[in-house]
């Protein structure tokens, strides 16, 4: 078979295809939107339900030293003072003299190839940005008048509770998922009893107070984290770390990105507890390479600030060796990895004289499995198929369609991604077999109604 030519796509394409197909909807939409708020449609749903389940089946379910968690979304103020997020959680903020837009400094020296990040001091970012301030425009009135960069602290403030009355602490909205991880890392231990070194992972909300999100799901105000934390003896980080860098990058090649869209990235500018910190980037279309998954050796500073904050010893007591544990984390949001694999998979091929749309998922990603299409809507062929599509929708994740032609059926089901198409026509009615369509190759096979659950079982496991 020859292969259909491709043509380039951009993240316009994408999120286009993403509203009409009912992957992802602006948050608020009847409302006119909420910046930075998204929500995952129908499709959205399936596509996201099945990387989290691949996520922890290969990080908790096929580990023997990895245990699972999730924890509350509200904690005690004190946990984001001992973090040090009520100080040291920021971004450098400066806003448009003409419009008031705001826009997030380093990030913006970044895209004209300064290298800066959120560590530096007000006076280094201001430095960079000084030097730089003719190549920087406003994304909203195309000024180049901005105030100085100054510090904004992305934690969200929350009501909860006794915390609510005058005088007391605020309560924050979790920034980052990690932190029920630490304060459970005690817990976990007198219930599991885990052998030593161990990790815990979860998968949990975060909520960051951006300044300018955008690019889609990229950069959010609510989000979901997948987190792991492996806690390991001091100065034994150098080859877990490796270890643990080498699997990270193994298991986005097995969810299905080529690793020519993937690449290492340093940290140059650590914070002061780090020995080391990596990103995993992935090249977005349109955008271009930026971190998908971080990778950080954190020392023994988390359960060294709870323990102090909190007054309980979050030591490990090893055959009379008593020690508080240095951290190894991974720390991926789901969105960022949920954009990467949409982005993967759009197609879009000449093929004949038409342009074809087609999300090319791994199978084992795929939100939809399989489709039912009777050849026409006449009873005698719906009903027929109507019965076939409940016979198996208990075994694979199905839709049945019926409005339109086959041939606008099938360009339906290859715009959302499903892998098999399974046509009843009029010779069903005779000969009790069906035609499977594979999405990607568009080739048919005749299938045996007795025998179909079986093929597509083999073919959806292969």
């Amino acid at each position: 078979m020859e292969e259909n030519k491709k043509i380039e796509k951009t993240m316009d394409d994408i999120i286009s295809l993403s509203k009409r197909k009912g992957f992802v909807y602006q948050g608020s939409e009847i409302y006119g939107g909420l910046a930075g708020a998204f929500d995952f449609g129908p499709l959205g749903v399936e596509l996201l339900n099945n990387i989290r389940s691949f996520w922890w089946k290969e990080v908790v379910q096929k580990r023997e030293d990895y245990y699972g968690l999730d924890s509350a979304m509200f904690k005690h103020p004190k946990v984001w003072e001992a973090s040090g997020h009520t100080s040291g959680f920021s971004d450098p903020l400066a806003e448009c003299r003409n419009c008031n837009t705001r826009i997030r400094v380093d990030k913006e020296l970044m895209n004209i190839g300064v290298v800066a990040d959120e560590k530096m001091s007000e006076e280094e970012i201001n430095k960079l940005f000084e030097e730089n301030k003719d190549k920087i425009k406003c994304h909203n009135c195309g000024k180049k008048d901005f105030s100085r960069a100054r510090n904004f602290n992305m934690l969200i403030k929350s009501n909860y509770g006794d915390f609510t009355e005058k005088g007391s602490e605020p309560v924050y909205l979790p920034g980052e998922a990690c932190q029920g991880i630490y304060l459970n890392f005690k817990n976990v231990i007198d219930s599991m009893h885990p052998k030593f070194p161990f990790g815990i992972a979860q998968i949990n909300k975060a909520f960051r107070n951006e300044i300018s999100p955008r690019n889609f799901l990229f950069r959010c105000r609510e989000f979901e984290q997948a987190d792991t934390q492996y806690f390991i003896r001091p100065n034994e980080n150098k080859d877990k770390y490796e270890e643990i860098k080498q699997e990270r990058w193994q298991w986005y090649l097995d969810l299905g990105l080529s690793e020519e869209k993937l690449r290492w990235h340093q940290h140059e500018n650590l914070v002061f507890y780090a020995k080391d910190a990596w990103d995993i980037e992935y090249n977005y279309p349109t955008y271009g390479f930026d971190e998908l998954e971080g990778i950080h050796d954190r020392t023994d500073y988390d359960l060294t600030q709870h323990s102090k904050f909190s007054g309980v010893d979050l030591s490990f007591n090893e055959d009379g060796n008593k020690f508080v544990p240095w951290i190894l984390e991974t720390s991926v949001g789901l969105g960022r990895i949920f954009l990467a694999v949409l982005s993967e998979a759009y197609t879009k091929e000449q093929v004949g004289d038409e342009t074809r749309v087609v999300l090319k998922f791994p199978k084992k990603l795929a939100p939809i499995k399989v489709a039912f299409l009777p050849l026409s809507k006449k009873d005698e062929l719906a009903e027929p198929t109507k019965e076939l599509f409940n016979s198996m929708k208990d075994k694979f994740v199905c839709q049945y369609d019926e409005t339109q032609s086959i041939g606008k059926r099938y360009r339906r089901q290859d715009e959302i991604g499903t892998p098999y198409c399974v046509t009843f026509d009029f010779d069903s009615l005779e000969d009790n077999s069906v035609t499977v369509r594979d999405r990607d190759t568009m080739e048919q096979e005749r299938i045996k109604i007795e025998e179909l659950e079986d093929y597509l079982t083999t073919k959806l496991n292969n």
